[in-house]
C-alpha cells in the first residue's frame, strides 16, 4: 500500500520546538546534518529571552523550513549547557552538518538576527539539489500513473509539491496514485482536506470524478454489457453503456475506443452523449494523461474529418 509523505516542512509544529538533554543528539545533531538548527538557550527568568525568542520564531518561520529553532531551557538542562559552554542567557548557537557554526550572546538588533538567519538560510539553500522541472515532471508522472508504476508516480508528484506546495496538478495526481491503489479512503480524505486554494480547482474536481466512477467498478458487470453491446452493435446506449463499464474496471483505452466507434457512427445522437461522456473520462484520466491526449486526438479526427 502506498504511504502519504510530507509535502513540506515549513509548519511552525515541525521547525519550532523544545529540545532537552535527551533527545539533543536527535532533533539538533542529526537534524542539522540536512537543515540548519538555530539553538536557542533561555531561561524562564531572562528578560532579553523574552525579547529574543518571537524575533527568532518569526524569522524561522518565514524561512518556511530552510532552517529549524530548538529552543533549550536552561535550567531544565544545566547539562547541555554545561557542554556547550553558555555562560549567560540568551546564547544561540547554529549548528549545520553536525557541528556548531555560528553563535551570539545577548539580545541584539533585529537586522543583526535577521542577517544571522539569512546567512545560514542561504546555505542551506545553496546545497539543496538543483529544482526540478514541473511540467515536465508533472508529464512523467502521468505517464508513470498510466503505466501502473504507482510509486515513481507518486514520488514525482511529491518531489513536485516539495517545490511548489500549491500545485493543484501533483496534489490532484498524488490522489489518483491512491485510486489506481485502490486506497479509496486515502483518496477521500486528500479531498476533503485539500488546501483551501485547491479545493476549487479544476484538477482536484477531476480526481473527484475519478474517484467516484473508480468507486462504481464493483457493481458492474461487464460480460453482460459486452453481450448486450455485441447483440446490438449500433445501438448507442449499449455502447456508452459498455464503455463506462469498461473505464470503471481499468480498461480505460477499450472504453475510448468504445466511445469513439458510437461517435464516428452518429456523433449527434441523444444531444452528443457519447462524446460528452468522452469528455468526461479524459477529466477522470486528466489532461496530461497519454490516454487522454490520444483520445483527443482521435476524436478530433472523426469530429473533422
Amino acid at each position: 500500500m502506498l504511504e502519504m509523505g510530507s509535502a513540506g516542512g515549513d509548519n511552525a509544529v515541525d521547525i519550532i520546538y523544545e529540545v532537552n538533554t535527551d533527545d539533543f543528539e536527535a532533533k539538533v545533531i542529526e537534524a542539522s546534518m540536512h537543515t540548519p538548527v538555530i539553538v536557542d538557550f533561555w531561561a524562564p527568568w531572562c528578560g532579553p529571552c523574552k525579547q529574543l525568542m518571537p524575533v527568532l520564531e518569526k524569522l524561522v518561520q518565514a524561512a518556511k523550513g530552510d532552517v529549524i529553532l530548538a529552543k533549550v531551557n536552561l535550567d531544565d538542562n544545566p547539562q547541555l549547557a554545561q557542554a556547550l559552554r553558555v555562560q549567560s542567557v540568551p546564547t544561540v548557537f547554529a549548528f549545520y552538518g553536525g557541528r556548531p557554526v555560528d553563535a551570539f550572546q545577548g539580545m541584539q538588533p533585529e537586522s543583526a538576527i535577521k542577517a544571522f538567519v539569512d546567512k545560514l538560510v542561504q546555505a542551506a539553500r545553496a546545497n539543496k539539489p538543483e529544482a526540478i522541472d514541473i511540467p515536465e515532471t508533472l508529464k512523467s508522472a502521468a505517464e508513470a500513473l498510466a503505466a501502473k508504476d504507482l510509486q515513481t508516480a507518486q514520488a514525482m508528484y511529491m518531489q513536485v509539491l516539495q517545490q511548489d506546495e500549491n500545485n493543484a496538478a501533483a496534489y490532484a495526481g498524488l490522489i489518483r496514485t491512491f485510486i489506481a491503489a485502490g486506497v479509496f479512503d486515502q483518496a477521500q480524505s486528500m479531498i476533503e482536506n485539500a488546501p483551501e486554494d485547491m479545493a476549487k480547482s479544476a484538477d482536484l474536481e477531476a480526481a473527484k470524478t475519478a474517484l467516484e466512477m473508480a468507486k462504481n467498478a464493483s457493481t458492474v458487470d461487464i460480460a453482460s454489457l459486452e453481450n448486450a453491446a455485441e447483440k446490438n452493435p449500433k445501438d448507442h446506449q449499449a455502447l456508452i453503456d459498455l464503455a463506462e463499464g469498461q473505464f470503471a474496471v481499468g480498461q480505460k483505452e477499450e472504453a475510448i475506443d468504445t466511445l469513439l466507434k458510437s461517435i464516428e457512427m452518429d456523433r449527434k445522437w441523444s444531444e452528443e452523449a457519447a462524446r460528452k461522456t468522452l469528455l468526461k473520462f479524459f477529466e477522470a484520466l486528466g489532461h496530461s494523461d497519454p490516454l487522454t491526449i490520444d483520445g483527443r486526438k482521435k476524436l478530433s479526427s472523426i469530429l473533422f474529418s
